[in-house]
């Protein structure tokens, strides 16, 4: 069992959180249209074109996480990467921008949701493609170690990437080459909108990864002082040059697999036996029984709703591209079939 945290620590993870979770909120909101609470009014349609996949429920993993990372330690994600990259250190306002497609977005409104990347904090993008990251983490930490650089890398993944053969590969070569990578798998139960566990054989990312000679440890993911805790002593290890390491991280997508998906093939009582595990609300429990107080939380929670408000704000009267951007950034095979 993990020592328990300051009340300080507590505080600050709580913040994180607080933000993800008001982030996206606000942006399911965008992307279906309506009214939210955070003073935005879409009208008729939708702000952000095209559904979302939403970390809501999530939160304790990325932040646990990504509190022990450093800006030069690298970040890979996944299609549902919101929460990673706000962990990671990545601006708010800009990532709300390119959801709205508008050119003050970090890829300049062309990439979306699925494609959020910031260099400038190690994160190396979001993906669209499942279990992708993967080999991108690995290619990163290696080409690090080339270069002699100290960091480690947070590859973040979810359990139907387990399935498919970027995984097996990735922790080959970490494990072949003793990377500094620590393997994140977000198990969240749900693969799009098929049940994870009736098409993973056997004991899952953790077994796995076992039979690869990588270490792995089991924690729950709705725990965010366990997340915290266990993340710290991984990362302590990666840095001292052990090599990869998996953290299989139990948690629970409370909504569906995009912003407009009702989840209607989910069982009511499973979700409604989710939520009485939901992270934010066991860490403000925690929080209060510290001794933190019930207004300093309200202070936290107002002070990321009026971030995101703001940010919806700026995205909304910021610019949209240029057209002439269309054909920057796109890359040319030189016979010229893209002009």
């Amino acid at each position: 069992m993990p020592a328990s945290l300051s009340l300080n620590t507590l505080e600050e993870l709580l913040r994180g959180m607080l933000r993800i979770r008001a982030f996206e909120d606000a942006a399911e909101v965008a992307s279906q249209g309506g009214v939210s609470a955070y003073g935005q009014s879409a009208g008729a349609s939708a702000q952000v074109r095209g559904p979302l996949h939403l970390s809501t429920g999530q939160e304790a993993v990325p932040v646990g996480v990504c509190a022990h990372l450093r800006p030069g330690d690298y970040l890979t994600s996944t299609h549902r990467g919101h929460g990673h990259t706000l962990a990671k250190g990545a601006d708010l306002s800009r990532m709300m921008a390119e959801l709205f497609g508008k050119a003050t977005g970090f890829n300049g409104g062309k990439g979306g949701s699925m494609h959020i990347a910031d260099f400038s904090v190690g994160m190396l993008g979001a993906n669209g493609v499942v279990a992708a990251g993967l080999p991108i983490a690995v290619g990163a930490a290696h080409g690090a170690k080339l270069q002699g650089k100290d960091g480690v890398t947070a590859c973040f993944f979810g359990d139907g990437a387990i399935n498919r053969g970027p995984f097996l590969e990735s922790l080959n070569w970490a494990k072949v080459y003793a990377l500094p990578v620590l393997f994140v798998c977000e198990d969240n139960r749900w693969s799009a909108t098929t049940a994870s566990a009736p098409m993973t054989a056997g004991e899952g990312a953790s077994a796995r990864a076992v039979a690869m000679g990588v270490p792995a440890v089991q924690v729950d993911g709705n725990d965010v002082e366990a997340v915290y805790s266990t993340a710290a002593q991984l990362v302590a290890q990666l840095r001292e040059g052990t090599g990869p390491c998996l953290l299989h991280a139990r948690t629970y997508r409370i909504k569906g697999h995009v912003s407009v998906d009702a989840a209607a093939y989910r069982d009511a009582a499973e979700l409604a036996a989710a939520r009485e595990t939901d992270p934010i609300a066991r860490a403000c429990a925690r929080y209060l029984a510290l001794g933190g107080s019930a207004q300093a939380l309200q202070r936290i929670e107002r002070a990321a709703r009026d971030e995101v408000a703001l940010a919806l704000a700026d995205a909304h009267d910021a610019p949209w591209p240029e057209p002439g951007t269309a054909y920057t950034d796109v890359q040319t095979t030189g016979a010229g079939q893209w002009y």
